[in-house]
């Protein structure tokens, strides 16, 4: 049996090793028959009970060269490589995106669209990123690092955005991870303008440095955690068919205003009908004109606490794919009862699920109006390979 100090010293040497190979590129990428797999850690998050924390880190660790993306996973993990349950540190959301740099000059170069701001995102999730399959199947990836398509004295970087709310000792953790603006004590927004007062809730009331209203007498205890991100990849080839990112958000106005300024986030009120039936359910639709014709190779939806189901129809009624939340049964990390701890996802058979030219597609998002939700999302993700490629 260890004692004290020995058992210390090993705690202390698994972090240093952790810290080590999350940060070589030596130390932790595999090769199996062309896919290379590099495991990294984002920089350092402090968290004590109760804090927002929301930041955007660039140049972060990620693979070099003309290269395919095969998937990207990621979770959060303590100091000492340890998931941390949802319980704890509630991961609202992370995104990756990638962006050009010449000196002080950042260009974000986002995914193919559609918003026009808010969504430059190439993989992101949240609660659901432990049990959401993002791998891409052959012969398609995602595409980065071609010399050809970087701007002229720029270099292609990237960049995490990252917004986990630390829920240990909170009064009320759902409220919490909604962002009600009540729990958060908050009136004027990260920029210091007063929010509407019919604002209720939102990442307007939970930005970085915020803080979640606490239990009486409970010790604040900081600790440090990571984004622990998985990538896999093959190097370029022309046996790759390149897929295009679009993000799809319920909140798109373009039906009404022919524009994509979507708003990102909406609530949902509880219901005053349907109590005692099975109709405690809120939809929120739109339609989309897609801007180009391909195949859909890769589908998933991304839905807050509540959510019951995400559908994406094409224009003649098909269903493209139906994303439905995964809820934990337990009290285990990967297993939080009451969070979604992952979604389901569509892989269409090579061919079979096609989009046409402005082809107008619907985008449903369903929540539980049991109760009411602030700051709720509903987007749809998809891969599609335009009709030129062909495996």
């Amino acid at each position: 049996m260890m004692s004290p100090v020995t058992q210390s010293m090993a705690i202390l040497f698994a972090s240093v090793l952790f810290t080590l190979c999350g940060r070589s590129s030596e130390a932790r990428l595999t090769v199996e028959k062309g896919l290379k797999t590099m495991v990294y850690l984002s920089p350092k998050i402090t968290q004590h009970p109760g804090s927002s924390s929301n930041k955007t880190y660039y140049d972060i660790d990620f693979p070099k060269g003309h290269i395919a993306i095969k998937s990207f996973n990621a979770e959060i993990v303590d100091e000492t490589g340890n998931p941390v349950s949802l319980e704890e540190t509630y991961m609202h959301h992370w995104f990756i995106a990638r962006y050009y740099q010449h000196k002080d000059i950042k260009l974000i170069s986002g995914n193919a669209g559609l918003c026009d701001h808010g969504h430059p995102q190439f993989f992101g999730l949240g609660s659901e990123t432990r049990k959401t399959s993002t791998h891409v199947p052959d012969p398609y990836g995602v595409e980065v690092g071609n010399p050809v398509q970087v701007p002229a004295g720029f270099e292609e970087k990237w960049l995490f955005n990252i917004h986990a709310i630390d829920t240990r000792g909170t009064l009320d953790p759902m409220g919490c991870i909604e962002c009600r603006c009540t729990l958060y004590n908050v009136t004027k927004n990260e920029h210091g303008l007063p929010l509407d007062p019919n604002y209720k809730g939102g990442f307007h009331c939970c930005y970085d440095g915020t803080q979640c209203e606490m239990k009486k007498g409970l010790k604040s205890v900081k600790r440090n955690v990571y984004l622990r991100y998985t990538v896999k990849w093959v190097d370029w080839s022309e046996s790759v068919v390149p897929v295009q990112i679009y993000v799809l958000d319920v909140t798109d106005p373009w039906q009404s205003t022919g524009t994509h300024m979507c708003t990102l986030e909406y609530d949902i009120d509880k219901s005053v009908t349907g109590v005692g039936t099975n109709e405690l359910t809120s939809t929120k639709r739109s339609n989309i004109s897609f801007p180009t014709a391909g195949d859909v190779v890769y589908a998933v939806a991304h839905l807050h606490t509540g959510g019951t189901g995400s559908n994406l129809y094409g224009e003649d009624g098909r269903v493209i794919c139906v994303s439905k939340p995964i809820y934990g049964q337990g009290n285990s990390v990967g297993d939080e009862a009451g969070y979604i701890v992952g979604m389901t996802t569509c892989y269409p058979k090579p061919g079979s699920v096609k989009i046409g030219k402005n082809e107008i597609l619907t985008l449903e998002s369903s929540y539980s109006s049991e109760k009411s939700h602030t700051g709720v999302l509903g987007l749809f993700y998809i891969l599609v390979a335009e009709s030129s490629f062909k495996p």
